[in-house]
């Protein structure tokens, strides 16, 4: 499942900065449709070059809630050619942990499947749909990404604005623990 986006912009892009995006494309069951540009964020991560063809790249950013809390946010982009890159959040839907969670990796051996480290279970990458494992059949959350002036962009979601956007490392992860 693709989601993409058209963005107009004016002067340079910069990373981890909002941007303003003329619309973007979303699956439905009849097809897609474009959603107006009026609250559209656009966030440049990297650079396209940043992830190389048939590999994956997480990073780690911060998401605004309605009540204007920041919080962690970590996705994962797959370049899946020299020019088409699809993302998701990095949850595994079976019990919300991050897929990369041992090994570092999103994708299996022959890279043809998203995995989840930990459950070991297999998505496609051009839809997120669970393909085999415990969470067979449920979806890992897309999000719309854009290239603009060779940067790989996250569209609408609200982002915190930082110049210094993080990519996780391959083999270790962060933990927050937030007493209740």
């Amino acid at each position: 499942m693709q989601i993409s986006a058209q963005v107009a912009r004016s002067g340079p892009v910069t990373r981890g900065t909002r941007h303003r995006a003329v619309g973007f494309a979303t699956p439905t069951p009849q097809g897609s449709r474009t959603v107006p540009a009026d609250d559209i964020e656009v966030y440049a991560i990297c650079h396209r070059e940043a992830i190389s063809p048939g590999e994956a790249k997480a990073f780690s950013l911060f998401r605004r809630h309605e009540n204007g809390e920041a919080r962690p946010f970590s996705i994962f982009v797959i370049r899946k050619s020299a020019r088409e890159y699809v993302g998701y959040v990095n949850v595994c839907p079976h019990n919300r942990t991050w897929l990369n969670i041992s090994s570092g990796g999103f994708l299996t051996a022959d890279r043809a499947r998203i995995a989840c480290s930990r459950h070991r279970a297999e998505f496609d990458i051009e839809s997120g749909t669970c393909l085999s494992g415990p969470c067979e059949g449920a979806s890992l959350e897309p999000l719309a990404l854009t290239i603009i002036a060779g940067d790989v962009c996250l569209c609408g979601v609200s982002l915190v604005e930082d110049e210094s956007v993080r990519e996780e490392p391959d083999e270790t992860m962060e933990i927050s623990i937030h007493p209740e």
